[in-house]
């Protein structure tokens, strides 16, 4: 597969936290002919199984979440659109943002924002709330409640495209970047025989709540799970002590959150597999699905693997793809291995 043009239809498909139709029919189509089965579920989460046609053979549950933040209509003043947002979103980045209002047909908006020329001082060093914004959609207020009414979406409207030395720039790589990843391992595994079945999920509401992750988790109930997720990249302007450098391989989750001999095992395939890593320690909650995906049923073994991003939340986030290869490269590993050393897994 070419994953740049494979996460490119990824994320040009619009899926807020709530809204992932859009994005779920996309990722549907794209992993149906990887898997022997594939449904959505009842709160719109896609899940495909490929089997391994072993009696009583264990199964490995991969996620990675198709929802992106975004906005959404709250009210209309003098045909400009009111609005929250769905995720965390920074309202620093919103002044003058290109927006698409995901109404029937969809309207293109714009955050509307003073010029500097009629500020008065010191405005201009201050971040508006979100309260303080509206969207300009070029309506009339009639047309705009008619139009875009309470409760229409909005996404940010933006493009993905190659930077230098293989990184990749768009919206949404959070964490479309890491259900292309999924899609890559299954390939990688194509026609294989394996000792586990696995199934993958593209999970909705991890921003807002993770339930799609847990009600997922629940039907499937996996011998184990993998959470694939974004974690954050190293920046010019950022605390050096914070983030992972692109380039230098995935980040392998280390903490409460993450089932010690699945730890173990992912840094054995690295070293085996000659795949660079980083050890990322997680003293508490992870932010991810695996947080609340451990606790469902009996409990589920977790492991967190990370893609470094730069600019989370953003209209325009960067990844490496040589990092997205080798995410991949180690999840077929892990499963490569998992149902053959049954002696030492399966247990924290």
């Amino acid at each position: 597969m070419d994953y740049f043009e494979t996460l490119k239809q990824l994320c040009l498909a619009p899926g807020p936290s709530g809204f992932e139709g859009r994005a779920v029919e996309t990722a549907q189509a794209l992993l149906a002919p990887l898997v022997d089965e594939i449904k959505t579920d009842r709160l719109g989460s896609v899940i495909g199984v490929r089997r391994c046609g072993k009696p009583g053979a264990k199964k490995i549950l991969l996620d990675a979440h198709l929802d992106e933040v975004g906005l959404i209509v709250t009210g209309h003043q003098d045909g400009f659109l009111r609005f929250r947002t769905l995720g965390g979103i920074d309202p620093r980045i919103l002044c003058d943002r290109e927006l698409t209002v995901l109404s029937e047909p969809p309207l293109l908006g714009v955050v509307a924002v003073k010029p500097p020329h009629i500020m008065k001082e010191g405005e201009a060093d201050k971040a508006l709330p979100i309260d303080s914004l509206y969207i300009d959609v070029g309506l009339t207020q009639e047309q705009a409640q008619r139009l875009a009414p309470v409760g229409t979406p909005i996404v940010y409207r933006e493009d993905v495209f190659r930077l230098q030395n293989g990184c990749i720039a768009g919206k949404s790589l959070d964490d479309r970047s890491c259900f292309a990843i999924l899609l890559r391992t299954l390939e990688l595994l194509e026609g294989e025989e394996l000792d586990v079945d696995v199934a993958v999920l593209g999970s909705c509401f991890e921003e807002t709540s993770g339930d799609g992750a847990l009600a997922a988790t629940f039907a499937q109930n996996p011998d184990c799970a993998i959470a694939v997720d974004v974690t954050f990249a190293e920046t010019h302007d950022g605390e050096k002590d914070v983030g992972f450098s692109l380039g230098g391989g995935p980040a392998v989750g280390i903490g409460p959150n993450c089932a010690r001999w699945m730890v173990e095992l992912l840094k054995r395939c690295c070293r085996e597999e000659e795949i660079p890593f980083r050890a990322e320690v997680m003293a508490g909650e992870t932010g991810t699905n695996g947080w609340g995906m451990q606790v469902v049923r009996e409990g589920i073994p977790v492991a967190l693997v990370s893609l470094p991003l730069r600019y989370m939340h953003t209209p325009l986030e960067v990844i490496s793809q040589q990092d997205a290869e080798q995410c991949a490269a180690l999840l077929a590993a892990f499963i490569r291995r998992v149902g053959k050393e049954e002696a030492l897994c399966w247990r924290n």
